[in-house]
């Protein structure tokens, strides 16, 4: 992505990602579901169920699947909006829109295709999933975005 320094790829794959999975142990733990088994569920994703039984070691595999994740979508937004110019702009609303589609592509294709499993659709786990994906991960990297995004690098150093 040409212009675009790896510092804000970085920076955004860094909050997303750290807002992302604070939040699901957050929403875990009120569900008495502790961050080794988020984590480790996670990993099961591309290497298989028996990830779920792991330890520790599947646990960071789990991290490390849902950062890979991560940058994946931050690179997909950061080169959207690289094109798009409104984007920039309107990064409150190009950020929510953004969480709202990792939304409905992880919920109702990814994971059901994956395990299998029809998407909750109670208000709670909606309201959550949608609170982590718009503010936690959509917002972030928008904002991130909106600021380094055809700018030149003394431009981004001086409003830093």
């Amino acid at each position: 992505m040409n212009g675009i320094p790896s510092r804000a790829i970085i920076a955004a794959v860094a909050a997303s990602g750290t807002l992302d999975i604070l939040s699901a142990f957050v929403f875990g733990g009120m569900a008495g579901v502790g961050p080794g088994k988020i984590l480790r569920y996670v990993a099961s994703g591309p290497f298989g169920d028996p990830m779920r039984e792991g330890g520790t070691g599947a646990a960071a595999v789990g991290l490390g699947v849902h950062y890979a994740l991560m940058t994946i979508m931050v690179l997909l937004y950061f080169a959207l909006a690289s094109r798009i110019d409104v984007m920039r702009r309107q990064w409150p609303v190009s950020g929510a829109l953004y969480g709202i589609a990792i939304y409905l592509v992880m919920y109702w294709i990814v994971v059901p295709t994956r395990f299998g499993s029809e998407p909750r659709t109670d208000l709670w786990s909606v309201g959550n999933a949608l609170f982590s994906h718009i503010v936690c991960v959509g917002l972030p990297m928008a904002f991130i975005a909106s600021r380094t995004i055809g700018r030149t690098p003394s431009a981004i150093l001086q409003s830093a």
